[in-house]
């Protein structure tokens, strides 16, 4: 097939872009790639408020509950797993549709993103308790002596980055900043990415409500179902955090309910800030 075209819906949580996603699948009869980073994980379906199962039968869907709690991913595995996938939808399909609002799983299928090496898990789980037992400021000076490049640009209060850049020195002997060459990957098909976005209000008070619905749905049952499991990456998300404080008795749900909402909305903010430096998306107002 000579035109094949990639879709993408993006826009910040609880813009609607599920819904608009699927309506578009059905218009041209394929099926969606979801680019969230949380709902590719099974059991925690009403926290990532992943796609229902009456829309899951309505369109086929990829990279929806398709992994454990305790599985490691990546965007790089992700742009791996996404090419390797299309390869195949194309054979049959014009057009495919990925939706979703995790950056930089978006930015891997649609840029490409640098081959940095896979960790193995001996460094990673290092790298894991050393952050734990010593804190992020050792880290952050080890990082300044093994990769002085990478260290004058990282966030110092991001810790994940910084673990990662680490366990890339670790892993290779390299500095992380070595593998960084932000090089655009060009793609065998074409590429058009539909942004959706809403008014501050409406989109603040979507996230509202949705928060709400959550709760009654059964959010805090879930928490408290993988509460042992609350160190896993997985569960380190926005909703889960909050409500395992509640669990473990240092906040109280009301306090927490709206802290969810609070940093769902931040969320969002740091989305749009995100999406608004692409120049290649194509805006709708909803």
């Amino acid at each position: 097939m000579h035109n094949r075209v990639l879709i993408v819906v993006l826009g910040p949580t609880g813009v609607g872009k599920t819904a608009y996603a699927i309506t578009l699948a059905e218009q041209y009869g394929c099926p969606i790639i979801n680019a969230d980073s949380r709902q590719i994980y099974k059991d925690i379906a009403i926290g990532t408020a992943a796609p229902t199962q009456q829309e899951l039968e309505r369109v086929k869907h990829y990279f929806v509950h398709t992994l454990r709690l305790d599985e490691y991913y990546s965007a790089a595995q992700f742009e791996t797993d996404v090419l390797h996938l299309l390869d195949q939808l194309f054979l049959t399909h014009d057009h495919v549709v990925m939706c979703g609002g995790s950056m930089m799983y978006i930015d891997a299928v649609t840029k490409g993103i640098d081959d940095i090496p896979t960790i193995d898990a001996d460094v990673r789980n290092l790298l894991k308790q050393r952050f734990l037992s010593e804190g992020v400021d050792t880290l952050l000076q080890e990082l300044r002596l093994l990769d002085p490049t990478y260290y004058a640009e990282v966030d110092p209060k991001n810790h994940k980055r910084i673990v990662h850049a680490l366990e890339v020195c670790y892993q290779t002997g390299r500095p992380y900043s070595s593998f960084r060459t932000n090089q655009r990957k060009q793609r065998p098909f074409q590429i058009v990415k539909i942004g959706l976005r809403r008014s501050r209000a409406d989109l603040f008070n979507r996230i509202n409500q949705r928060v709400d619905q959550m709760m009654a749905d059964g959010f805090l049952e879930e928490a408290k179902r993988f509460y042992p499991l609350r160190h896993l990456n997985a569960l380190n998300t926005v909703g889960y955090k909050e409500l395992f404080n509640v669990i473990d008795g240092t906040w109280d749900l009301r306090m927490a309910i709206e802290r969810i909402k609070k940093n769902t909305r931040v969320y969002a903010k740091k989305q749009m800030l995100w999406f608004s430096k692409d120049p290649d998306i194509q805006w709708i107002d909803l």
